[in-house]
This record gives C-alpha cells, structure tokens and sequence, in this order.
C-alpha cells in the first residue's frame, strides 16, 4: 500500500455533465494495483476520504485513472481541480481484487458511473478467455461513458438508458433477463447505484448464476479498523475495505446496505450548502 503524500493530476477530461476522468501519477500504486481494487484520496489535508475503485492503470507511465461523478461536496471540490495540481493523499491499491479466470460466458453489467470500474476487470475477463456479455447503462445519453472501450473486449454489448435517448429504453436488468433465459451464463459481474446491483442480483437468483456485486459504502480509514464500511453478507459482517469491495449479490444484506448509505444525507447536504450548493445532492 502506498501513501505518498502528493499525487500530480497527469490529466483531466469532462465526459459529461458532472462526470469527470483524472489520470493521476502514482506509480507504486500503478505497478500494485489490480482490476477490482480501489484508492481512497483527498483533495486536501483537512478534506474527506473519497474512495474510489480504479477505472484503469498503467503501470509503464505510472499513471492511475479514476473517474467519479460530482454527488457531494468532496466529488466536487475534486472535480474542480484542474491538471498540474497536486492531491494531498491517493492511497492504495486496497480492497481485494477480481477473481479471474475463464469461467465461460460472463454477463458483465455496468450502470452510471460503475462502467468505469467495470471496464478493467470485463478487459481482464475477456483477455483471461471468456465470452464476454456486456450491458451499460446510464440516465441519458449524455451520462453513458466509455462505450467504444466497452465495444473492445466484449463479444457483445448492450447499451440502455433511462429516456431511451441510446441503445435501448429499459433498465440494464431487461436486456439481462433476455440473455439468461436464451443461453447459459456462468457469471454475472455488475458495478452500479446500490439499486441496481440489487435488482441484477434478484434477477439472476432463480438461475443460480454466481452474482459477484461491488460494494462501496462509506468508509473512513480504508484499512477495516474503523469499522465503518460494514456490511452483512450471508449473514455476517463483514468490511468492504478489506473483505471486498466484491461480494456474493445472492448474500448481501441490501435493505442494511442502503440505509448506510444514507446516513450522512443531512450532513452532506449541509456542506453542500458552505460550498455554495454546486454539488449533485443539491440538485
């Protein structure tokens, strides 16, 4: 794990409205790192921990990429900074990393923001040998990210949105549900809002295809001993910082599950309104 104490911003692009992608220079945690993985940065010294799972890494550049959507006051603190400007922290990698292998024929989900990190651990699967399904989904068409690269390592891909205004007018689980009932799938992977990987996982249940889902609460030190990024799967708990990101869909506790992720609205919401009310949740 790494965490040396200033990151340079290599570079940054806006990839739609209040979705924005960073390459950052941080070569010990490019040469670590692994599909599946995250970091926890800050943007200043007295700034919150934003976890982040990576979108992609080169390790001969030592570049790690994130992308993130402006949801509060800290994605958007972060979102404001421009390239040659320095984070104070970027820690990692953390979290357990993918399993791959060649299982077969691997339905790969992605919704929103959660193509980003969707994308390298469907590249890993597709490069380790497996058919590759693949469905994104966004509100819009506007909102739908890394199409093209998704087009690269997938057999087949599917794209939806919420207004229909790309691919087709349904939830990611629509198109899902089509593909299970018309051929065998070993593995469903899906990364997206808390809602979303729910429903995938609801999908799937009757067909017992293993469901892997990833997790990422609210967490504070990254390391499992604050203990803030419980969560209950199968029963126990368990710290997605340490135990995850990724879970069984089929076991997690997801009533639990969302309402943690909801503990902090009236604080976020709060900050927000010190900042000047820029931010997704004041939208």
């Amino acid at each position: 794990m790494n965490s040396i104490s200033q990151y340079r911003i290599r570079r940054k692009e806006v990839l739609g409205p209040g979705l924005k992608l960073m390459d950052v220079e941080a070569p010990e945690i490019a040469a670590k790192g692994r599909p599946g993985q995250f970091i926890i940065l800050r943007t200043y010294e007295n700034g919150e921990r934003i976890p982040l799972t990576i979108a992609d890494l080169d390790s001969i550049e030592g570049i790690v990429t994130i992308i993130f959507q402006e949801v509060g006051r800290s994605t958007n603190d972060l979102g404001e900074m421009e390239a040659g400007e320095f984070l104070e922290d970027f820690v990692g990698p953390l979290g357990q990393p993918s399993e791959i292998k060649k299982f077969g024929t691997i339905v790969c989900v992605g919704g929103g923001v959660g193509v980003a990190p969707i994308y390298p651990i469907t590249r890993a699967l597709h490069q380790a040998g497996n058919k590759i399904i693949s469905i994104i989904g966004a509100r819009n068409a506007g909102q739908l990210i890394l199409e093209d690269e998704m087009w690269q390592i997938s057999d087949e891909l599917l794209v939806v949105s919420d207004d229909g205004s790309i691919g087709e007018k349904a939830l990611v689980t629509v198109p899902l549900q089509r593909i299970l009932e018309r051929e065998k799938i070993d593995r469903v992977v899906a990364i997206g809002p808390l809602v979303m990987m729910k429903a995938v996982s609801e999908v799937t249940k009757p067909y017992a295809v293993p469901t892997i889902v990833s997790l990422n609460p609210i967490m504070v030190d990254g390391t499992g001993m604050c203990g803030a990024c419980r969560v209950e799967v199968g029963g126990e708990t368990k710290f997605a910082c340490v135990d995850g990101p990724e879970f069984d869909g089929h076991k997690v506790e997801w009533k639990l599950a969302q309402q943690r992720s909801r503990m902090f609205l009236s604080q976020e919401k709060e900050a927000c309104e010190h900042g000047g009310g820029r931010c997704g949740c004041q939208k």
